[in-house]
């Protein structure tokens, strides 16, 4: 059955109406819901306002670093503290060193230390453990919360304006076709939606599209983080220390480096992000971050703990400039959905925060003035005039110079986010713009020198399986599979032919393996139930064939502490 023939013999859905519709229950979603509610009860009026989080319950799916910077999280909450908010752990200490393969160097002395990677006065946090804690405080507020539930496709009216969401249908078996246990999906439908997916969100794509909302922006560009998070011995745990590193082993011109960050308990959690702009398809992000721990300065803070959690995520880094325009008829986009992360600083979550507190400001204008189905200009106007554009002006050319080799991109970063700061000039007077998506960086395999990646020892690096393990990873074995080919034969004709299948190493969690087929030759493997919903395949396939679309509600990781 067709899934219009499914509609034809099951529906219609049923519909709950909202004043707004949140896609995403991460910081960006859960702030627009709290913020509306809070403007409503400021103002004496009743706004009705549904969060869909498709992981089994808030913070399942978030995974970030994560230092947090508190500005926005002050605007939304100013008594946050007294609320109980899990901010625990100050920064206590930054180191950045530059690693060599076996020694390094770092920063000194700390005026030395670039604007964007001073941390005094943020926090070190386990995101998700943030993020269900917004949950309660929006769902104290009548904000309505569903868990489990997963946006898969967007609604629009008759002029062509968003109108809503309609879910997953449950009970589908791997041909698509309803089992016993099937359940038709429904439709939330909304005044406004507000799209906060996080980064290469699957609806926001789209509507990306429909409304040609990157037209005249630069490229969108992306980095895989892939991060670990360690128990480690008393006498090892230093809270509040913040480490970063660049350099080792990156050997080429590829944008990467590594974090380090001690929270509170003996935890510490680690990661390595690399540009999805890489060029040599022998590279895997998985195996360089597990090279990376091995490092003398790495591994002295880790040796001797215990590995407790993993995860991996794709995460945006192109800039202010690759921003698409945010609002279009009926909804916007905020948070990572649109962009707007600091890769300088490697932070997103005060960039989530902030715009979903301006889009609900936008919303419930709009709605109290008896508007419904426009664009929310008042929206993006609002952040051109917010402490967020000004930050994310200084940092605009961040990526863009090392694009242009480490050296120059050193030297550029230095001038830019050390030197120009301390002679008070706000932001760089030159703009470089970014013309190429990601997936068209790599080059063939025959060009490209091979990597070798030594075997891991089950004690300090490990191999994928037994990390998608402690990721807790579940997906029903009988549903369709979320990760989709627009071409069956692409993956060998193409991908492996000229780039060597570059989706069994790109991918950190073993989704993607080429096995002998049946008739002979190869072909390609998707082990769909491995997957931690990181985004990287549908950015990083060279011929973009491979489109990630939503599984089950409540299937993927299920993060815990990080």
């Amino acid at each position: 059955m067709t899934p219009q023939e499914i509609l034809d013999q099951y529906g219609p859905r049923e519909s709950m109406e909202y004043d707004v519709v949140v896609v995403g229950g991460g910081p960006g979603g859960m702030a627009t819901a709290i913020r509306l509610k809070q403007l409503a009860a400021a103002q004496n009026k009743e706004i009705s306002v549904v969060v869909l989080e498709k992981g089994s319950e808030p913070g399942a799916h978030i995974l970030s670093g994560a230092v947090m910077d508190p500005i926005a999280i002050n605007e939304l909450f100013p008594d946050w503290k007294e609320r109980g908010a899990p901010l625990n752990q100050p920064v206590t200490g930054d180191q950045i060193l530059f690693l060599g393969e076996n020694g390094g160097t770092a920063t000194t002395p700390s005026w030395l230390v670039p604007e964007c990677m001073e941390n005094h006065g943020n926090y070190v946090v386990a995101l998700g453990s943030l993020v269900k804690w917004l949950g309660e405080q929006a769902e104290a507020l009548g904000v309505e919360v569903f868990p489990g539930f997963t946006a898969a496709e967007v609604l629009y009216d008759d002029k062509g304006a968003v109108r809503g969401v309609a879910t997953g249908h449950m009970g589908l078996g791997k041909d698509g076709q309803p089992t016993d246990s099937f359940q038709l999906g429904m439709e939330l439908l909304g005044k406004y939606t507000v799209f906060a997916e996080g980064a290469r969100g699957h609806l926001g794509k789209q509507v990306i599209a429909k409304y040609k909302l990157d037209a005249g922006r630069d490229a969108q560009s992306f980095a895989i983080g892939v991060k670990e998070l360690w128990e480690v011995p008393a006498d090892k745990a230093q809270p509040g220390l913040v480490v970063h590193t660049a350099g080792w082993p990156m050997v080429d011109d590829t944008f990467g480096g590594g974090f380090l960050y001690h929270l509170e308990g003996n935890k510490v959690t680690l990661g390595f992000v690399i540009g999805l702009d890489y060029q040599n398809p022998w590279m895997s992000p998985f195996e360089e971050m597990q090279r990376w721990k091995t490092h003398p300065a790495i591994r002295q803070h880790i040796e001797g703990g215990k590995r407790i959690g993993y995860g991996a995520r794709a995460i945006n880094n192109g800039g202010v400039h690759s921003l698409p325009k945010t609002v279009f008829p009926g909804g916007a986009l905020i948070g990572c959905d649109a962009g707007y992360l600091n890769a300088s600083r490697i932070k997103g979550s005060h960039a989530a925060i902030k715009t979903g507190m301006l889009a609900a400001e936008a919303a419930f204008e709009a709605i109290v003035a008896g508007r419904s189905h426009d664009e929310l200009a008042a929206y993006p106007a609002a952040f051109e005039r917010s402490w967020l554009r000004e930050e994310l002006e200084r940092t605009k050319n961040f990526k863009l110079w090392f694009k242009k080799g480490k050296l120059i991109g050193n030297v550029m970063t230095g001038i830019e986010q050390w030197l120009l700061p301390k002679i008070g000039v706000k932001a760089p007077p030159w703009t470089l713009h970014a013309t190429k998506p990601d997936h068209l960086a790599l080059k063939p395999a025959d060009q490209c020198e091979k990597i070798e990646y030594p075997k891991p020892d089950g004690k300090l690096t490990f191999d994928r399986l037994s990390s998608v393990f402690i990721s807790n990873t579940n997906h029903e074995e009988n549903q369709p599979a979320h990760l989709t080919l627009k071409d069956d034969r692409v993956p060998v004709q193409v991908n492996l032919a000229r780039y060597a299948g570059p989706e069994s190493r790109y991918c950190p969690a073993g989704v993607y393996e080429f096995v002998e087929s049946e008739s002979g030759g190869q072909r390609l493997q998707i082990n769909a139930q491995n997957c931690v919903h990181c985004k990287t395949c549908d950015i990083k396939d060279p011929t973009q064939n491979i489109v990630w679309v939503t599984p089950e509600g409540g299937g993927g990781p299920n993060y815990a502490g990080m």
